[in-house]
């Protein structure tokens, strides 16, 4: 890309003025910036990118931003500062696509209330496009896969089936841009109400759902935590939309490769619903968290959520693990 055109570009993005930043690249061009750090915080840090699962640019990198951040909310963090992760074909796509992507990620840097100061891109014949972003928790209040107890309430916020919407919109099948708008509805939203459970409740086993799918990283949660996660089928929220397409085979090889790799480590009730459980390891993105509640703080981990807009499903419980027992059943 002509540098011009970035110029134009990132001109177009009311990027403003922030305290935190002390040096970087609105000032003087800098390649690094220079941010003050709140005292008292630990850092938290993590980088993701992913190809477009919707068509709009705008949505795309609202969807985008939405799920790097969401890594810092899994741990009861909050988003600090953010930079762009961008690939771009250049020479067979217009610039006014990268310039929507970019002020939808703007977007939700902004309504996580970080900032974003800088960033880097790359032209590649793939579009690409995601966030590098830096949080603040504090360390005596932070959740983790490790930290699931036997007795732990099972709470998802956000519905499951993304990955089968996304098939479904690029097979741009009847109905896609309906399906577009629910996915986006879905993962554009950001987990800061989790995060907030998180840190009023002071939980200490959190994860965020994303490419292992619901299955996949709540067995990985209890295995970290020597426990053993019980899965009650009938109340994950799948999206219905999702079943739909799903039952006309447009199942993510992602989803199928979860399947085959997390099933045989998990213990199934052999008269549940087939499709149901491949949907439970159907790869999302941006999806929802796992929260591990203490039964008494169920309640009000649950009223935090509805408020937000955000699901509070009761997917199951953590148990002790049997010896050689599974680290995941899904009744």
């Amino acid at each position: 890309m002509a540098p011009g055109d970035l110029e134009r570009i990132l001109a177009g993005l009311s990027l403003g003025q922030d305290d935190r930043i002390l040096s970087g690249p609105r000032g003087g061009g800098e390649d690094a910036v220079v941010l003050s750090f709140p005292p008292g915080r630990a850092l938290v840090q993590t980088v993701d990118f992913l190809t477009p699962v919707v068509d709009d640019p705008f949505r795309f990198g609202q969807i985008a931003a939405a799920n790097a951040l969401s890594d810092v909310y899994a741990v009861g963090g909050e988003p600090y500062a953010a930079m762009n992760v961008c690939c771009f074909p250049a020479r067979t796509m217009a610039a006014e696509v990268l310039a929507e992507i970019l002020r939808g990620g703007l977007s939700k840097v902004t309504e996580a209330g970080a900032t974003l100061c800088g960033g880097h891109s790359v032209e590649d014949a793939e579009l690409k496009y995601g966030l590098s972003v830096s949080g603040v928790v504090d360390p005596k209040r932070m959740a983790g896969n490790r930290g699931l107890r036997a007795g732990d309430i099972l709470l998802l916020t956000k519905p499951v089936g993304t990955g089968v919407l996304a098939t479904a919109v690029k097979a741009g099948l009847d109905g896609a841009a309906d399906l577009e708008l629910l996915l986006h509805r879905w993962c554009a939203k950001l987990n800061n109400a989790g995060a907030r459970v998180i840190h009023d409740l002071g939980l200490s086993a959190a994860t965020d759902v994303t490419g292992f799918g619901l299955g996949g990283h709540l067995l990985e949660m209890a295995a970290a935590s020597g426990v053993t996660a019980e899965l009650d089928l009938a109340s994950v929220p799948f999206l219905r939309e999702a079943l739909d397409m799903a039952a006309l085979g447009l199942i993510p090889a992602g989803s199928i490769q979860n399947r085959m790799h997390y099933l045989p480590r998990a213990s199934v009730r052999p008269e549940l619903d087939e499709l149901l459980v491949t949907m439970a390891f159907d790869a999302q993105t941006s999806g929802g968290l796992i929260l591990g509640v203490p039964e008494d703080d169920v309640e009000a981990a649950r009223s935090i959520l509805t408020d937000a807009g955000d699901l509070a499903a009761i997917i199951g419980r953590a148990v002790e693990r049997v010896p050689d027992g599974p680290a995941l059943i899904i009744a």
